[in-house]
């Protein structure tokens, strides 16, 4: 399934696209879509039921803004520096376990939202992820197999980081990471069982109509199932919960001088193959 939430910002309701691309409303089925929701497989019936019963009302979607398909995020843990391609063109060694930092969940924003360069800011840059979505409550876990089973679905996700914040400002990378809208997330959740190999997904990114992202998940240096396997040994991951997992090359970081860090009035396009697209116009903070 495709799940997302629809309307003004704080008002969203639940909505499923179907597989003619129709928009179904799910308000009448469940209240919202969120970790509750993920962790309730009786519920998760209810609306394939009804999806296959033809039973969902059809929602007009013109005009209408596409919010982030998960409410209410616990935490969303990110993966740093995990694609072989974009370790080396950063010139970074690839790190011998996952390197784990944080993202506050009211960084989230919906999947076309604008997105704010900072004040002060002279090198915000672009990161196209595959996010995981868990669904039931991981902690400990021993094999890839268990980690897969406690994946609801994954998601297009923008890691949009401000580098001179994040390296050269000292302490942790969080500074870079954590301002407001930096965390569009979206269109959709797709359920994890229309996704049959986390591994094999392309993930595109384009500036102002250039393409500057162009990978896969085959590159990644700890692959999904292993990252909810090791993160749930540091902390327990709950329904709900995002995990960015990382991007491959082609950050404007890893370009050669002068880099071409994001701008206002630049335009983000992006894309991971079968989870939909999205698209950011950057503003001013």
């Amino acid at each position: 399934m495709k799940l997302l939430r629809v309307g003004t910002a704080g008002a969203e309701r639940p909505a499923l696209l179907d597989a003619e691309g129709t928009l179904r409303d799910l308000s009448g089925t469940v209240t919202d879509i969120d970790g509750a929701l993920l962790a309730d497989t009786a519920a998760l019936d209810r609306i394939r039921s009804a999806a296959g019963a033809g039973e969902l009302p059809a929602l007009d979607a013109a005009g209408l803004r596409v919010g982030p398909p998960v409410a209410r995020i616990g935490k969303v843990v990110c993966i740093g520096l995990n694609y072989h391609d974009h370790a080396r063109e950063t010139g970074a060694t690839p790190p011998a376990e996952p390197v784990i930092f944080f993202k506050a969940a009211d960084t989230v924003v919906g999947p076309d939202d604008t997105v704010l360069v900072p004040r002060k800011s002279v090198k915000t840059d672009w990161e196209v992820e595959l996010a995981i979505i868990i669904g039931r409550t991981a902690r400990y876990l021993e094999s890839h197999e268990e980690a897969l089973a406690h994946i609801a679905g994954y998601a297009v996700s923008h890691d949009v980081s401000e580098r001179e914040f994040q390296i050269e400002r000292g302490g942790t990378w969080d500074k870079g990471k954590n301002c407001e809208t930096f965390n569009p997330l979206g269109p959709w959740l797709v359920t994890a069982d229309e996704v049959p190999d986390p591994q094999a997904l392309s993930l595109k990114l384009w500036v102002n109509g250039e393409l500057k992202q162009d990978g896969t998940t085959a590159q990644q240096i700890f692959p999904v199932a292993e990252v909810v396997r090791y993160v749930s040994q540091f902390m327990t991951l709950y329904p709900g919960d995002v995990i960015n997992t990382g991007t491959p090359a082609g950050v404007a970081m890893g370009h050669p001088e002068p880099k071409p860090y994001l701008r206002a009035g630049d335009v983000v396009e992006l894309e991971v193959e079968g989870l939909g697209r999205q698209r950011q116009e950057l503003k001013d903070a």
